[in-house]
């Protein structure tokens, strides 16, 4: 995976998610919600246990994001992706920078990615397990991009920095994401978006 991979996604990725926010309507209700999302977010992320490979695997923190964007609005989890990639820079130890780029690479995509759970809506149970899916992909992606650009110097004796990152990502974000698609997946969504919408 070469710099030119990792730099284009990249922009790509930010262009199209930025394009589709364009119309996005906020409200005071959905600020107050956008908040709490984004709180919950950050307390999840915070509690993280330990992997035998270095990694760490949170408390299932895509969870309200991913919920937001399937019950409120997509667009709106993109916003509030972004702001948790702001706030985990400055709360979370684990998410500090090795290099000023990695912000737009890993800490402003794999939090706001978790938007486009809700890109197929939830009428039926494969779009929504499409959905976790590209969003778990993306995030994949980005997570073991930022590894091979800026962690290498960490990899493992024998080991070249993308095998490195591949091993160290996936360890910690694939468990992770089949948790978080199961809990998703489980619930009734209709309903409670039906509930919502009643408020």
């Amino acid at each position: 995976m070469s710099a030119i991979v990792v730099i284009s996604f990249t922009v790509i990725y930010h262009l199209v998610t930025i394009f589709m926010i364009r119309k996005l309507k906020l409200s005071t209700r959905k600020m107050c919600i956008c908040a709490i999302i984004v709180a919950m977010t950050i307390v999840l992320d915070s509690i993280r246990f330990p992997l035998p490979t270095g990694a760490t695997i949170s408390l299932c923190s895509p969870i309200p994001l991913m919920l937001m964007a399937l019950l409120v609005d997509y667009k709106l989890a993109f916003m509030g992706g972004w702001l948790c990639g702001i706030l985990a820079l400055i709360l979370i130890p684990v998410w500090s920078l090795a290099h000023w780029g990695q912000f737009f690479v890993e800490h402003m995509i794999c939090f706001s990615c978790l938007g486009y759970t809700g890109l197929f809506g939830i009428n039926k149970k494969y779009k929504v397990l499409l959905g976790v899916l590209l969003a778990s992909a993306i995030s994949i992606f980005a997570h073991t991009g930022s590894g091979v650009l800026f962690f290498s110097q960490n990899a493992w004796d024998g080991w070249n920095a993308l095998n490195y990152s591949l091993a160290y990502n996936l360890s910690q974000n694939v468990p992770l994401f089949i948790i978080c698609g199961i809990v998703v997946l489980s619930l009734p969504l209709n309903k409670i978006k039906s509930i919502i919408e009643r408020k």
